[in-house]
């Protein structure tokens, strides 16, 4: 379980749609591990929680700092459906502070979605095991080795820190197909802007 040290209530952010140029973002290491930092671990937890994600990185909040977040539940964590779990010594949630790739093994194959895509989801091949380096939630050097699901989702949330979204996974006629739906997420984000841009800070709900 995180904790924070702090008493406060966890806040539930807003989070950024598909043309948000905040999305684009390559995230910023994080040179000291903070209480600051550990309330926004605590945050993105409960904001990742709140729109039943299984993943959420800072930056799909708005924030600059390279910290994602990632709770892939047990029933989930099988490669069938009342299989044994892939991931048996990682403890939820993972909270990854400056995360780095140390390998990838395999190849997998299935359907993505992700929080900033609502009801858009797509195939993409991700590796089937990946290793991480990264700092924990009390600023240690840790590695995880995530396989099946929870490989796709560290990926995918790595992805979000170098600014890579789910809309470069997709083909042009995936693109093509989805138009409509991703103009109306642009469209929406761009709303977005302009309501930030004349009530700075207000990100959160």
């Amino acid at each position: 379980m995180l904790r924070t040290g702090s008493r406060r209530a966890a806040l539930i952010y807003e989070i950024l749609t598909y043309g948000h140029p905040a999305l684009r973002k390559k995230a910023e290491p994080v040179t000291d591990v903070s209480g600051e930092i550990r309330e926004l671990a605590a945050d993105l937890l409960s904001t990742m929680r709140r729109a039943r994600g299984l993943g959420l990185a800072a930056s799909q909040v708005g924030r600059p700092e390279a910290v994602c977040v990632i709770e892939v539940p047990p029933n989930l964590d099988v490669r069938e459906q009342g299989g044994t779990s892939e991931n048996p010594d990682v403890s939820m949630p993972l909270v990854m502070i400056n995360p780095e790739l140390v390998y990838s093994l395999g190849v997998q194959e299935g359907q993505e979605g992700c929080l900033s895509f609502p009801e858009i989801f797509i195939t993409v091949k991700r590796p089937y095991e990946v290793a991480v380096r990264y700092l924990d939630i009390k600023g240690r050097t840790a590695q995880v080795v995530g396989r099946g699901l929870l490989a796709r989702a560290i990926m995918h949330e790595m992805e979000h820190l170098a600014g890579v979204l789910l809309v470069d996974h997709m083909s042009p006629v995936q693109k093509l197909n989805l138009a409509p739906q991703l103009r109306k997420l642009k469209k929406a984000a761009k709303k977005n802007c302009l309501k930030q841009a004349a009530a700075p800070g207000k990100t959160r709900k």
